[in-house]
């Protein structure tokens, strides 16, 4: 069994830092570095392999809305980042693993060049400890909502991303 296994304590912080993170909603919206724009598009659909060509005219794949507000080679998270918080947590208490479990992405609407999109992200939820094949772990689910200011100016929702990761420690590791 792991240190962190072994631990009493470790399920009660996780458990209480989690509710303290869910607690604080979602974090301050992030603006995508570029606006929507037809050189990404192009990249994108090249490396999909995707010759539509609706996507050659100004409008965006809808499966596209993740990459607007992607970090970057050299990005990082905002210090309010919900999911990235809660894995630090999950690491400091020796759960070290990351293993991607699943995404549910829903599309509202395509995105058009010149739209600037902006994310929030939110911590939905922290279940476990739950014995995997992998190794003891937790499913962190977070929530992203992309926007785009509407054409009467308010914040219009085109997609949002439900992304579920086990943080875990790998079986047979050290205690």
């Amino acid at each position: 069994m792991s240190a962190a296994a072994a631990d009493t304590g470790a399920h009660e912080r996780i458990m209480a830092e989690a509710e303290r993170i869910e607690a604080l909603g979602e974090a301050a919206e992030r603006e995508a570095r570029d606006p929507v724009n037809q050189p990404t598009i192009n990249n994108w659909l090249e490396a999909m392999g995707n010759t539509n060509p609706r996507w050659q005219a100004g409008e965006a794949p809808p499966s596209m809305a993740q990459v607007w507000t992607m970090y970057g080679l050299g990005g990082k998270p905002p210090a309010d980042d919900p999911l990235h918080g809660m894995m630090k947590v999950l690491t400091d208490e020796g759960y070290t693993a990351v293993l991607g479990t699943n995404c549910e992405q829903e599309y509202r609407r395509t995105l058009r060049v010149g739209e600037q999109v902006r994310v929030t992200t939110a911590l939905d939820s922290v279940v476990g400890p739950k014995r995997t094949g992998m190794g003891e772990g937790y499913f962190v689910t977070s929530r992203n909502t992309w926007y785009v200011d509407g054409p009467d100016g308010a914040a219009e929702v085109v997609a949002t991303m439900l992304f579920r990761v086990l943080k875990f420690i790998p079986k047979g590791a050290a205690s």
